[in-house]
């Protein structure tokens, strides 16, 4: 028995432009995620006496601390500003990839955690 689909009701080719469309925002996405991952971000903290680099990967490149920051006695201040730093790295690099990715998804990638 065959179904018995009215025109514009979905069909194969309707069914077909949406899954060339999900493989287009997949493509996109793909090469959205391998520029992001490129990037390189420069965060400062601690009124700039500490500085650190880090890429789109997460990965920490340096950490630049300068010399009036370094206090034999007071190490918790210095160990306090580079969490700080290292967590603003993390922080943008992260915000920066679901804002880039949302010009893609839009509204679809909300709520589907892993789906693209």
């Amino acid at each position: 028995m065959r179904a018995n689909i009215p025109k514009g009701m979905g069909g194969g080719q309707n069914m077909q432009a949406m899954l060339r469309q999900a493989q287009k925002m997949q493509e996109d996405m793909a090469a959205l995620q391998e520029e992001l991952d490129a990037r390189e971000y420069d965060i400062s903290a601690g009124g700039g006496v500490v500085g650190v680099k880090i890429n789109g990967k997460k990965e920490i490149l340096s950490i630049d601390i300068k010399p009036e920051v370094v206090d034999p006695d007071d190490i918790e201040t210095l160990s306090d500003i580079l969490v700080a730093a290292v967590n603003e790295a993390i922080k943008r690099v992260d915000d920066t990839n679901s804002e880039e990715m949302s010009k893609i998804t839009g509204s679809m990638g909300m709520g589907l955690p892993g789906m693209f």
